[in-house]
């Protein structure tokens, strides 16, 4: 069995003396003040380096296009089984569909980059609020010429574009909120209005044709039977595609509608000047402490 003796025994030594402490800081107190100040100067120095960026942000409501339209569908899809036409109904409504598609490259590329100035996105150094007028960077874009020094690849532009792109669904009540962070309040906005406006666009124009491509399949099936039971059928799918092609063309909004336009916006969003002062002032102050007892452990190592 172990001696008790051979345990080296506990010494107050070993705890840290706060006491101590808190006199050697008082002592070299004027270390953490300087590197406070001078970090704290710096952190605001860099703060009005960056440029100040605003956010534009549209809530949006789903339309329910499609609870009609596949209501009417259900209604004859037995009939329909029976005549030996598969009816199949959209599980997923467009809204859903909309934010994936969204996140998409072929989206960026076919929808957004031909509808902005491409600089506005990968060029720009910056904006002028009195004049509302946009210096780009002259290493990458010549605004005289409008020319590139190297013309960016959509893929770039693609991920430059979705750190500027932000939106959510509250799934509770099926709100949609898109936004763009931009330094020009005013391409916030446009940028915001021209992604609800293409997602509207994209589904519509491919509803519009998925319906016109069922219709013409449907009056050539009509065409090619004889039984009255099938004739029905196709007649009632007819009227439905009719209907569908109806609220394709007459609705201006056909995924999306707003609840609450995106704006101009007059504050800014960031930087946040205050919370940088505050943070180099506090790595100011860690850093002051941190000096004075790694010296303070050094000489006491030393000695």
């Amino acid at each position: 069995m172990k001696n008790n003796q051979d345990t080296k025994p506990y010494s107050n030594e070993d705890e840290i003396d706060l006491r101590k402490l808190f006199k050697l800081l008082w002592e070299d107190k004027l270390i953490v003040i300087v590197l406070t100040l001078v970090l704290s100067i710096t952190a605001l120095i860099y703060s009005f380096t960056l440029p100040n960026v605003y956010k534009s942000e549209a809530l949006l409501s789903p339309v329910g296009n499609e609870t009609s339209s596949n209501q009417a569908m259900n209604n004859i899809g037995g009939l329909a089984s029976l005549a030996g036409i598969n009816v199949q109904s959209q599980s997923a409504g467009n809204s859903t569909k909309a934010l994936k598609k969204l996140t998409t490259l072929s989206f960026y590329k076919d929808n957004i980059l031909p509808n902005i100035f491409l600089p506005d996105l990968m060029a720009m150094k910056s904006w002028d609020a009195k004049s509302n007028t946009i210096t780009y960077d002259a290493d990458l874009f010549d605004n005289e010429t409008k020319t590139w020094t190297k013309i960016p690849s959509p893929q770039k532009s693609y991920k430059d574009f979705k750190r500027i792109l932000e939106f959510s669904q509250d799934y509770d009540t099926g709100f949609v909120t898109i936004s763009i962070k931009h330094q020009s309040p005013y391409i916030a906005q446009e940028w915001t209005n021209l992604i609800v406006n293409q997602l509207n666009d994209f589904f519509r124009i491919n509803d519009k044709k998925e319906a016109q491509a069922a219709m013409d399949f449907l009056n050539f099936q009509m065409t090619q039977t004889s039984y009255t039971e099938i004739k029905q059928v196709i007649a009632q799918l007819l009227q439905n595609k009719m209907q569908q092609l109806t609220l394709i063309e007459a609705n201006d909004f056909y995924v999306f509608s707003y609840l609450d336009p995106p704006m101009v916006m007059e504050e800014k969003i960031e930087p946040n000047r205050r919370s940088i002062l505050i943070l180099g002032a506090v790595l100011g102050a860690f850093l002051g402490i941190l000096i004075i007892i790694s010296r303070e452990f050094f000489i006491n190592r030393n000695s």
